[in-house]
């Protein structure tokens, strides 16, 4: 099983939209895999679009979900985890996941789901509280932050995608703990040069403001506790202008990233899966209309039509060249995953 997160801790970087391209690709090109997405997200859009956007009733899909009995979503596992945090109990990993392609037939049937839910905001501090628990004898942080990993644990799946808040709250860092390895998406704006900067703090507890911090970090945490840190295996330029390409006024910006990674990759080889800037990241073009429509018809590109179509009773248009320009990318970024 190998255990990607996609994540960044900067908002509007299109990580889900990407993300769910990415993995219902993915999917199509390795029918014989199980496949499963883990929704690490209160806003749930992943799960709703996996459950069929907007068009297809994903939300109220979503809370046919989160209705069951157990609550068939993240947020019904976390619940089950907060009356037993550090001993887990007996239960049945599948209570926990959906079948997407069961309801949405745009989804690849071997792509199974466990649905985000908004409550892990209000699970986020109980978590925080537990984790910081002084018990004799008990490592109360790791036994919080184990809670996903033993989810996984009870689970046959060849691979795991999660998508992730944009954040580095408790949550998160559970999927972080469970994850091999890390997609980052970025945009093209300096903003995403900081990010980049932020993820190695955030995850590695590197280049901290202070060293006061050092002993506090996530990364130090896992250390002590015997435990492997993810790994960076994919920065994707995001979004880029549709018409201009990496030719733009964005080029510099775009450069200036490269650069980052560069020195990253010689400072530091032990966090990335890769050894050269080439091989660990690739670029995408802005999706326009495409993605919009794709998005809210819960579609991959791949089975998306094309040409004049109705969205939300407004007729809009898909451009064929467009449709195949937009999963070229996401081949792209397909062909580097392993």
């Amino acid at each position: 099983m190998t255990v990607y997160s996609i994540w960044n801790n900067k908002g509007g970087t299109g990580k889900t939209s990407l993300a769910f391209q990415t993995v219902t690709r993915f999917a199509q090109k390795n029918p014989t895999k199980k496949i499963l997405v883990i929704d690490m997200c209160p806003q749930a859009n992943m799960s709703e679009i996996l459950l069929g956007g907007q068009e297809g009733l994903g939300s109220k899909n979503l809370l046919a979900q989160q209705g069951r009995t157990p609550r068939c979503s993240i947020g019904g596992y976390f619940d089950l985890r907060l009356k037993a945090p550090f001993s887990p109990p007996v239960y049945s990993a599948e209570d926990y996941v959906s079948r997407p392609g069961e309801i949405n037939s745009e989804i690849p049937i071997n792509i199974d789901l466990v649905c985000g839910d908004p409550l892990l905001e209000l699970q986020a501090i109980a978590m925080n509280t537990l984790a910081n628990a002084d018990i004799p004898g008990v490592n109360a942080w790791l036994g919080v932050i184990n809670w996903l990993k033993e989810l996984l644990n009870q689970l046959s799946y060849d691979y795991v995608f999660i998508d992730t808040n944009p954040s580095f709250s408790m949550y998160t860092q559970i999927a972080l703990a469970a994850s091999d390895r890390v997609m980052l998406p970025v945009m093209a704006d300096d903003s995403s040069r900081r990010a980049i900067q932020n993820a190695f703090s955030l995850i590695y507890g590197l280049k901290l403001p202070s060293e006061v911090y050092s002993k506090y970090t996530f990364a130090k945490k896992m250390i002590d506790a015997g435990r492997d840190l993810p790994k960076i295996h994919l920065i994707i330029k995001n979004r880029l202008t549709q018409y201009m390409g990496t030719a733009s006024a964005f080029r510099a910006v775009l450069v200036g990233i490269d650069a980052d990674i560069s020195q990253l990759l010689k400072s530091y080889p032990q966090h990335f899966t890769f050894s050269s800037v080439a091989d660990g990241t690739e670029n995408v073009r802005d999706f326009g209309t495409t993605g919009v429509v794709a998005f809210a018809r819960g579609c991959p590109f791949s089975s998306m039509p094309t040409g004049k179509l109705t969205l939300s009773g407004r007729r809009v248009q898909v451009k064929p060249e467009y449709r195949k320009q937009a999963l070229i990318a996401i081949d792209d970024v397909v062909s580097k995953i392993s």
